[in-house]
């Protein structure tokens, strides 16, 4: 008799606590990049550690493949609004929030990913996130995330700009990257899905495009356009944000706020192994089908940059002292 009255007891106790207990925040986090590709590994990774980490208090669940924001801007203004609590975008879209940010997309402006990532890591990125903090957006920057370098692909081999003259290249429609191609001596052309490029260097519409190993590799690319061109020209880093608007909606203590930007920094190095590990893939795939991989010089990659002289005087004049000091930074390397 004693025994049921204790372990009635025991329930009603138990169940008390978990009527107190407040029922956990939830939070949703927008991808637009697929299952298993490293952005998304790290959009779980962060959830599981915030979870962990928070005791329960605040649990994210992670919505990749657009299902939320078909794309990174609608992703931003529902953050805005505080409809949504993070995301995951690149580097340019938030650049509106941030003019500095532009600089950091500027054409061979980096001498190897270990550079960008001592500027991202270093006073340069970390400010960046600041100033962002500070934009008036209501979006906080938690961490960089890597995206790998976007290099050439074509039918040709390429190994200086005179090799590019008169070549149909397949260029996102970006008037900065519209005009880097332009400069060294190709034909850039926009309106071309992703989709569609391997098609339309086949029919012989573009004669090329440019892209990272990954997508060279999945979107099979590289079946069409034999060359791969290691010249490396622009490193734009991904950024997970968060939304201020949501965090005060949901009423997320500071103690909490706190532990989800610990998380998050926590995961950069995390998704940072995650895409070098999806590039040796992707890498390995395609040079076993055949692929020829072109390996600059140091003097044949100078023609290249120095080639963008004419880009950066329309487009970096207005953030030099950026430029000037991830140069700076650069010297070590």
């Amino acid at each position: 008799m004693k025994k049921a009255v204790l372990a009635l007891l025991v329930l009603a106790l138990a169940a008390s606590v978990l009527a107190a207990a407040p029922a956990p925040i939830k939070l949703k986090l927008s991808e637009i990049h697929m299952e298993g590709y490293p952005t998304t590994l790290a959009d779980k990774e962060f959830a599981r550690l915030v979870k962990e980490k928070t005791e329960g208090r605040v649990e994210i669940t992670v919505y990749p493949n657009g299902v939320l924001n078909a794309t990174e801007a609608e992703g931003i203004e529902a953050l805005v609004l505080g409809e949504l609590g993070f995301a995951r975008v690149s580097a340019a879209p938030v650049a509106s929030f941030v003019p500095d940010l532009n600089a950091i997309q500027l054409p061979y402006l980096y001498k190897s990913a270990d550079h960008m990532w001592a500027v991202l890591n270093g006073k340069i990125g970390q400010d960046m996130l600041a100033k962002l903090q500070s934009s008036g957006s209501g979006l906080i920057g938690l961490c960089w995330y890597d995206a790998g370098s976007r290099c050439y692909y074509l039918t040709k081999k390429a190994t200086t700009p005179a090799d590019l003259k008169g070549l149909k290249i397949r260029m996102q429609d970006n008037k900065m990257m519209v005009k880097m191609t332009e400069l060294l001596g190709g034909v850039a052309v926009t309106g071309i899905g992703s989709n569609e490029i391997y098609s339309s260097i086949m029919s012989g519409v573009i004669d090329g495009a440019e892209n990272n190993w990954p997508t060279y590799d999945t979107k099979g690319d590289y079946k069409a356009a034999k060359f791969y061109i290691l010249d490396h020209h622009t490193r734009v880093p991904e950024i997970l944000l968060m939304s201020e608007a949501s965090m005060r909606q949901r009423k997320v203590s500071a103690a909490d706020i706190a532990i989800i930007k610990e998380c998050a920094k926590a995961t950069q190095e995390y998704e940072i192994a995650q895409w070098k590990a999806m590039e040796k893939k992707s890498e390995a795939n395609v040079r076993a089908a055949g692929t020829v991989v072109v390996e600059l010089t140091p003097a044949q990659l100078k023609l290249f940059q120095d080639a963008m002289k004419p880009l950066y005087a329309e487009y970096g004049a207005k953030y030099q002292s950026v430029i000037d000091a991830i140069a700076e930074v650069g010297k070590k390397f």
